[in-house]
Parts: C-alpha cells; sequence; structure tokens
C-alpha cells in the first residue's frame, strides 16, 4: 500500500490550495479516506474523511465550509480542496486509509504528508 500526497506549499492568507493523495497497493474504491494535519508542535487532527463511493463526507468543526473532501474512484485519488486558508490552516497534511468502505475512526495507512504554509 502506498498513498502519496502532494499539492502542498505557500500561500497567502484567503488563498486555495487543492491537495492530492494518490494510492495504490489495494483496491481504493473499497475504502474510506481521510485527511489529517499536524502542526508543528500540536498532535495530529483529523480534518475531514469520505466514504468508499463519496457518497458520505465528514468534516473537523474548524474546517467545515471552507474544506471539500473528494475522490475519483477511477484515478485512485482523494482531494482535499482547501478554501479562505488561514495561517493557522499551516500543517503538514496527510491522507490515511481506513480498514472499511464506511467512515470510521480506524487507520491502517498513511502518506508521507506535504507542507502547506499559509503566510504573507
Amino acid at each position: 500500500v502506498q498513498l502519496v500526497e502532494s499539492g502542498g506549499g505557500l500561500v497567502q492568507p484567503g488563498g486555495s490550495l487543492r491537495l492530492s493523495c494518490a494510492a495504490s497497493g489495494f483496491t481504493f474504491s473499497n475504502y474510506a479516506m481521510s485527511w489529517f494535519r499536524q502542526a508543528q508542535g500540536k498532535e495530529r487532527e483529523w480534518v475531514a474523511a469520505i466514504s468508499y463511493r463519496g457518497g458520505r463526507t465528514n468534516y473537523a468543526d474548524s474546517v467545515k465550509r471552507l474544506f471539500t473532501i473528494s475522490r475519483d474512484n477511477a484515478k485512485n485519488t482523494v482531494y482535499l480542496q482547501m478554501n479562505s486558508l488561514k495561517p493557522e490552516d499551516t500543517s503538514v497534511y496527510y491522507c490515511a486509509k481506513s480498514p472499511t468502505s464506511a467512515i470510521s475512526r480506524s487507520y491502517d495507512y498513511w502518506g508521507q504528508g506535504t507542507q502547506v504554509t499559509v503566510s504573507s
């Protein structure tokens, strides 16, 4: 199993970024996926999750209506569209695979992360 995040970078406050997580080594369309983030010196924080077909999504209160998780099962990729970014969104962002098709709090594989820095 491999999860490879991309799309991070430096963005000004109020800007947008779209993160991607390319999956391989398993049947992507069978499993729920999530995004997490970890700011320097802080614990890893769950951000958003999506069910195996994309029919259900959940978000942390801190990103609700600002971030959108989506997936393209034909491309084995999960996305995180981040709008109206704030300096406090600065973190390393990770994608994670669940061992279930429905959204759950179990994760069995993680990507290596992509840095997002929000600064003027």
